[in-house]
């Protein structure tokens, strides 16, 4: 196990045991539609640690969640038979318990990374979920307006690239704080599919390609693995939003 030689120097710790359980898909397998079980899925991931994934069938409310977490919904995390059921509390607990040397930081260097695209889900949802014809173009602008501000930021250099040239106008950076992913992408790109997918359904919007910052950021994102293979089947986030996703018949 580990790199030789890596064991006796006293400082690889016995790996941890760490199960995720998230909630499962209408088909009580795959993985369901859940913003929060994709975050910490995508954190387990990218730190590199071995662990199990459990998906929960809420509609048989199985005897672990009565045994593990009576009353509380998935996420919640099983770190050495100790249960945890907040999310924000469980990234904090996994970025400050895998840290380096033997597992990456994943949290951002800019603080501003943390709420950018922070307002889009709540104008989605505004956006979405209106039954009223005459109010669509109004919400339609809100939301228009929160995914410009998150181009805008995609858009700007950050310090560390200004640094190295204080001459550009344009940052080329893949992710929100930088080249890697961070606990921030974690937090909103399980909820920028949902945007996407939904929207283009109900509203017959896709994000416009004129945002480049954005674009370029989904285009990089949807390379990556770890959030590829976390995402729930597009099926599924329709499925979750048939009741309450208002077509507008015009």
């Amino acid at each position: 196990a580990g790199e030789p030689g890596r064991e006796s120097d006293g400082e690889m710790a016995e790996a941890p045991k760490i199960e995720l359980f998230i909630k499962a898909s209408n088909d009580g397998e795959s993985v369901g539609n859940c913003p929060f079980c994709q975050r910490l899925f995508m954190i387990l991931w990218l730190k590199g640690v071995n662990f199990t994934l459990t998906t929960v069938d809420m509609k048989r409310a199985p005897e672990v969640l009565k045994d593990l977490a009576p009353g509380s919904q998935p996420p919640f995390l099983l770190y050495n038979n100790d249960v945890r059921t907040d999310t924000n509390k469980i990234e904090e607990f996994l970025e400050e318990t895998l840290a380096p040397p033997q597992y990456p930081k994943l949290c951002c260097r800019y603080k501003e990374s943390n709420g950018a695209g922070d307002d889009i889900f709540h104008k989605f949802s505004a956006y979405v979920k209106n039954p009223n014809p005459g109010l669509n173009d109004m919400l339609e602008k809100k939301f228009l307006k929160s995914l410009m501000k998150l181009d805008q930021y995609l858009l700007t250099p950050l310090p560390n690239e200004l640094d190295k040239n204080p001459n550009i106008t344009e940052s080329s950076r893949l992710f929100l704080d930088g080249n890697t992913l961070t606990l921030a992408d974690c937090n909103l790109l399980p909820k920028l599919n949902i945007v996407k997918v939904v929207c283009r359904k109900y509203r017959d919007f896709e994000i416009p390609a004129a945002l480049k910052g954005l674009t370029r950021y989904l285009e990089n994102t949807y390379k990556r693995d770890e959030f590829r293979f976390t995402c729930p089947n597009d099926a599924e986030i329709l499925l979750a939003y048939h009741a309450v996703a208002k077509y507008l018949t015009r």
